[in-house]
């Protein structure tokens, strides 16, 4: 089903020698020669890059549509668009990305941040509010933009985020997004190997990351977008998706305060393997599982048991899983 208006969607040709393009003309044509390339949804990315060029809201376009654009403002535009047609991302090519209540500098350096990881950070937030405690301390791993630990230090009762990331330069963006929003003093930038880069005696009230979960197979089937422009570290996971995972459910117990959680974003059927893998750990209440808005299973939740449920405590009911939709 094709959801582009008609006035968009009807072919439309460069205008006549000594007539200028139009708002409305140009964002027809280009809109027409992304489609010629079979790049999906189209439309809104080709307003949010005239918006860029022209430095007006994007709904504001609606507002000119009859505006006649000046050899300037064409020279500006187009090389955005050429770097659309070469699969480059929208967000990349104009720099920025959104994030719950940011707006955050985003390049090839680091994975352009998901709305599903926004519902990693909302299951966080409302599990430590549940807490009715201020003064918490987290750690994203793997922080990339600085995203989720840059959420949690603006919205959450938290005195510290620690940001961890094996790769130097995602570290440089994720520190320019926290100068932007005021947050260097909150969040702290560690440079090493997921757990490894903690001081070895740090003990955290919460785990959580969106790591690499991407097998190699999958790799070669994501869309030019992903496959050609964002970074593998960030995605790739080994033969099976499991690498990363495996290593955070298995160091977790060393960092978590008891109470604490463990979340993690976690991708198309691999909720039933790692919910087994934290059962088969001693010291965790039973994890859940949350799905994401369109009813996949996106995000798993795992307690820390306290020492006094620890001792003599039992497993409990490891026929199933646990799921949730909020």
């Amino acid at each position: 089903m094709n959801d582009t208006p008609p006035r968009f969607s009807e072919p439309v040709d460069p205008p006549p020698a000594g007539t200028p393009w139009t708002v409305l003309r140009l964002l027809r044509w280009s809109t027409q020669y992304l489609e010629a390339k079979e790049i999906p949804g189209v439309r809104i990315d080709v307003e949010h890059l005239l918006a860029h060029a022209l430095e007006l809201r994007r709904l504001d376009l609606y507002l000119h549509f009859d505006r006649p654009l000046t050899e300037g403002e064409l020279e500006v535009f187009k090389p955005l668009l050429l770097e659309r047609a070469e699969r480059r991302p929208l967000q990349y090519i104009l720099g920025r990305a959104a994030f719950r209540e940011l707006e955050l500098v985003v390049d090839e350096r680091v994975l352009i941040p998901r709305p599903e990881t926004e519902e990693l950070v909302e299951a966080v937030l409302s599990r430590t509010r549940e807490w009715g405690r201020e003064g918490l301390e987290a750690v994203d791993i793997g922080t990339g933009s600085g995203a989720i630990a840059l959420s949690l230090a603006q919205e959450g009762p938290f005195r510290r985020v620690t940001a961890t990331d094996r790769s130097l330069d995602a570290l440089q963006v994720a520190r320019e997004n926290a100068m932007r929003h005021g947050l260097e003093g909150r969040v702290r930038f560690l440079e090493g190997d997921l757990y490894e880069a903690l001081p070895p005696e740090e003990r955290v009230d919460v785990v959580v990351s969106n790591p690499p979960y991407v097998s190699r197979g999958e790799m070669r089937g994501l869309p030019p977008e992903i496959r050609l422009w964002e970074p593998h570290l960030a995605l790739e996971a080994g033969e099976d998706g499991f690498t990363v995972l495996h290593r955070l459910v298995d160091g977790a117990s060393g960092v978590l305060r008891p109470g604490g959680i463990l979340a993690l974003e976690i991708g198309s059927g691999q909720a039933q393997a790692i919910v087994e893998r934290i059962r088969s750990r001693e010291g965790w209440e039973a994890p859940v599982v949350l799905r994401d808005l369109s009813g996949r299973d996106r995000i798993i939740l795992a307690t820390r048991r306290r020492v006094e449920e620890a001792v003599g405590g039992s497993h409990g009911d490891t026929s199933g899983i646990e799921r949730r939709t909020d």
